[in-house]
């Protein structure tokens, strides 16, 4: 159970709330220029949030102290805010409390029993870094491969044109990575669609290193195996070149046509 000295100590820091807030803004001197700042953009209210902290620590309400440092750890996560921040900040309030605990034995004249309070007073705050980081961590995760999951699902968007013929526009950069995502889902929605004509068109890249190039080859193979043939359009006179250079056949069932437009005259004159 916590000693009455730590209530005591709490309602010495709530009466002396202003005095707190100033002393505490004083030790987290980058925090202090960032408050207004992290409080529109996230909702999170640090002062208000430092007075909560004081309280669950020196009155030792470990579980509400864990669920307010999981909340906030999502928080931070959620709006990706700064982590120094939030460390000098903690810190910062540390040092505030001890400071209040040295006024508070001062003004009453008490003697406290100081190595408990230390302690309990310090195993609390590390308690709450340490849900707090763990919280901050595993959202964090969570958002990154949501977020991945969903480009990978827009780095490959195979579009249905009749029941047979799809179109594979390829925008943008394409590294190693992207490329084995594009194997995986190609193969795949070419099985699900039943696909027999895949129209790759390559127009929106600039730029394509000879790794990916290989992996393109292996995309156009797959298909070829699984009874779909590829057409492929838009090649730029850079990523011919390399082509060139590197040897890169394709599938002898592989046709080359200048542009989707031409490609799309062709798949639905036929």
């Amino acid at each position: 159970m916590t000693s009455s000295i730590n209530f005591e100590v709490n309602k010495f820091i709530k009466e002396n709330g202003e005095h707190f807030e100033e002393e505490l803004l004083k030790e987290a001197s980058t925090v202090r220029e960032k408050i207004n700042e992290i409080l529109e953009v996230g909702n999170i209210d640090l002062i208000n949030n430092a007075h909560k902290l004081v309280s669950y620590t020196m009155e030792s309400r470990m579980e509400e102290l864990q669920q307010f440092a999981k909340g906030e750890g999502i928080a931070w996560a959620t709006y990706s805010l700064t982590l120094a921040f939030k460390l000098e900040w903690v810190q910062a309030i540390r040092r505030t409390v001890w400071t209040f605990v040295q006024k508070f034995i001062e003004v009453r004249e008490v003697e406290i029993d100081f190595f408990h309070m230390e302690k309990q007073i310090n195993i609390s705050i590390d308690k709450f870094l340490n849900t707090f980081f763990i919280s901050y961590s595993e959202y964090k995760d969570e958002l990154l491969k949501a977020q991945r999951e969903l480009v990978e699902n827009l780095s490959v968007p195979i579009i249905p044109i009749t029941p047979t013929v799809c179109i594979l526009p390829i925008i943008g950069s394409i590294d190693y990575y992207r490329s084995k995502v594009m194997e995986e889902k190609v193969l795949m929605e070419v099985g699900r669609l039943h696909t027999q004509t895949l129209l790759m068109d390559l127009s929106g890249i600039a730029v394509m290193e000879a790794e990916v190039i290989d992996q393109l080859k292996k995309i156009i193979d797959g298909v070829a195996m699984m009874g779909c043939t590829t057409a492929i359009t838009g090649l730029r006179p850079d990523v011919v070149r390399s082509m060139v250079r590197l040897g890169v056949q394709f599938e002898r069932n592989t046709q080359m046509v200048g542009t989707l437009q031409q490609a799309l005259r062709i798949y639905f004159t036929n």
